[in-house]
């Protein structure tokens, strides 16, 4: 098993690589996966914290939710990114301007 502090950096360094996909990349793909891997920084931070502090399972409950939720927005945004690409021709965010208000 691995130690407390970690479990910490691997999320950490999780959420710092999914922050800067969101930011940096330009195709709207990249930035779902930029979000997903958020969203499993915080599950590993979810359960190294149940892991220290409570001996039930409450974090990995919640961490299970969040999984749930994350295939749910993979499944929308992708339907979304799918459909605007076959009006727009293009999967790049800033180049579909009509959504713009």
């Amino acid at each position: 098993m691995l130690p407390y502090t970690t479990l910490l950096y691997l999320a950490a360094f999780l959420f710092c690589t999914g922050i800067t996909i969101v930011i940096v990349k330009r195709n709207a793909i990249m930035v779902l996966l930029g979000i997903e891997l958020m969203l499993n920084a915080s599950n590993l931070n979810l359960i190294a914290m149940n892991q220290q502090y409570s001996p039930a399972l409450d974090g990995q409950i919640f961490a299970l939710f969040i999984i749930i939720v994350a295939v749910c927005e993979a499944a929308v945004g992708l339907a979304i990114i799918l459909r605007a690409y076959r009006y727009y021709q293009t999967s790049v965010p800033d180049k579909i301007a009509e959504l713009k208000g």
